[in-house]
């Protein structure tokens, strides 16, 4: 979602390219070779590294390994940019490898004597290895390493960087001894089917194993992970152990955690099977501006954009644009909202849009969500909340943040999400770990088929927005990966206004719809079963929905309420 019309993406075929890099080693190493980067880790602060327009700085969360990692911020014309000289050997060649995380980030060297080289990524909301290899020349005695981010976009972070191949003769961080055990290993969550986890960092720890009833479950670089395929009504013990390359720590404290009955799960009371999301704009970017009681009565869930960020880390707050709304005034609002629940409707609060960034990266940052979020519940008589962070998330915090939530606002909460296609690839990214965190508290997940380039589908295969294979295909991915049918919702333009690209006629939408829960319509895509209690279809924005006379809402939303 956008304040402004969104650009497409110019990227979306690297995007494409991207996801279906398989990275090629440069050979078997010598035993001789060794990581010549010194403070690969920032366990030292930035000691080593100079960062442009001091744009660097290291934080304890998020981190790859240890205990620290590099968070460098672009702004204005600068992309920050940090950079280390590293001392090399001539004639040889060299693996250069980092984990990143957030906004774009770009990893390369120069000086080599050869051909300098670089690799990038997307903006990504967990940890992810850039890798590529260089080869010095034969008068080369140093290179120059440097990470930097994209002008305009959001932070990035950095860990654990390596320049690995000969001795160049510069130094080396001291060898890696064995971590010690993990130690705060905490039950964040449960479902029917899976159980999340949380523990603190180990300093030097490259890698976690998790062990479920004394067998290895899963292998994670941070700290938090979802052990799913589980019996439903059963409890589980698990423990967790820190690795690097010089061996595994001793395995924590056990916690025992039991799944949830089975259920497709799902928050929020009183909607209907198949229900109908529109983002209501406080602002006026061009569409028709209206009020909450001009939106019409086929949205079954109005998403009030949007909240904004404050001072305090995590918490945010609402303010009413009456001016930029006709005068519509605080009391007006209040009214229409008791207005639409009145008529069955629920009006929640979105968080986050393409401008918004709320950081939620701590406990302390968590709780402010989570009483900041359930304030404006009470003085505006909010349903709940819709979380739209496009510049990613920790899956660990905020999952802790919306079950603070749950616990004051009580099982009437309606949770929703609207992440960006790149989001939800795979469930090992962060939005898609928190769906599932919570997925006994979740109502709807409606992705955004828009503004997004091509996508791989759950078949393997690329998918350009824009048809009814890209809508098919990629909610696929979510309904074979723990979401139940009922927590996924297709999103998609009100107008070819209302987004930069992926727009689709609501007769599209309504194919797509017919594929998934009936397996007619469907394009050269089509899924293995149906889906018949898939919960409906939302649009960004009832605004750009009128200004294009309520074609969307009229066409789409009859068709959701008349699904099976």
């Amino acid at each position: 979602m956008s304040p402004h019309i969104r650009s497409a993406r110019l990227w979306s075929a690297a995007v494409t390219a991207a996801l279906a890099l398989t990275f090629v080693g440069t050979g078997q190493a010598s035993a001789a070779d060794v990581n010549n980067v010194r403070n690969a880790g920032f366990e030292s602060g930035l000691a080593n590294w100079t960062c442009s327009a001091n744009s660097g700085t290291t934080v304890g969360s998020p981190v790859h390994g240890g205990t620290a990692a590099l968070k460098a911020t672009p702004a204005g014309q600068d992309n920050a940019r940090c950079t280390q000289t590293v001392a090399v050997k001539p004639n040889s060649t060299y693996s250069l490898s980092a984990w990143v995380q957030g906004g774009y980030a770009y990893l390369g060297v120069t000086g080599t004597g050869t051909t300098d080289v670089s690799t990038w990524t997307p903006d990504s909301p967990t940890w992810k290895q850039l890798t590529t290899s260089f080869t010095t020349g034969s008068a080369t005695t140093s290179v120059t390493l440097y990470l930097n981010g994209w002008y305009g976009q959001a932070a990035y972070y950095a860990d654990d960087v390596q320049v690995f191949g000969p001795d160049g003769g510069g130094g080396t961080d001291p060898a890696p001894t064995v971590p010690a055990a993990p130690a705060g290993l905490a039950v964040t969550g449960t479902t029917s089917s899976s159980v999340s986890l949380s523990w603190n960092g180990v300093s030097g720890a490259t890698a976690y194993t998790v062990y479920r009833d004394g067998a290895k479950a899963a292998t994670v670089t941070g700290t938090s992970a979802t052990v799913s395929g589980l019996a439903a009504s059963t409890a589980y013990s698990f423990q967790v152990t820190a690795s690097n390359a010089a061996g595994e720590s001793a395995r924590s404290a056990a916690v025992t955690a039991t799944t949830a009955a089975t259920g497709g799960g799902g928050g929020g009371t009183g909607l209907p099977k198949h229900a109908v999301t529109g983002y209501w704009q406080n602002f006026n970017n061009g569409a028709t501006v209206q009020k909450l009681s001009d939106v019409p009565s086929a949205y079954d869930i109005i998403a009030v954009a949007f909240a904004d960020a404050t001072t305090t880390p995590g918490a945010v707050s609402f303010t009413l644009d009456s001016a930029g709304l006709g005068g519509y005034t605080v009391d007006q609002f209040k009214a229409d909202i008791r207005a639409k629940q009145a008529a069955g409707k629920k009006v929640i609060v979105s968080v986050g849009g393409q401008n918004g960034t709320v950081s939620i990266n701590d406990s302390a940052s968590a709780t402010n969500f989570a009483n900041s979020v359930y304030a404006l519940m009470q003085t505006y008589g909010f349903d709940g909340v819709d979380i739209d962070l496009e510049n990613g998330l920790n899956a660990t915090y905020m999952t802790q943040a919306l079950r603070a939530l749950a616990a004051k606002a009580g099982p009437s909460l309606i949770l929703t999400m609207a992440p960006q296609t790149i989001d939800m690839q795979s469930p090992s990214a962060g939005y898609f770990q928190t769906a599932l965190n919570v997925k006994d508290i979740l109502t709807v997940v409606n992705m955004q088929y828009y503004n997004s380039g091509s996508m791989l589908g759950c078949d393997g295969k690329v998918y350009s927005q824009g048809t009814v294979d890209f809508l098919t295909a990629l909610a696929c991915i979510q309904l074979q990966n723990g979401l139940a049918p009922s927590q996924v919702g297709l999103g998609l333009p009100a107008s070819t206004r209302a987004a930069g690209g992926g727009y689709v006629a609501p007769s599209v939408v309504n194919a797509a719809l017919d594929c998934l829960t009936k397996l007619t319509d469907c394009g050269t895509f089509k899924p293995s079963k149906t889906y018949p209690d898939l919960r409906g279809a939302m649009t960004w924005s009832t605004n750009w929905d009128a200004t294009a006379g309520n074609a969307w809402s009229t066409t789409v939303g009859a068709h959701v309420h008349a699904l099976p």
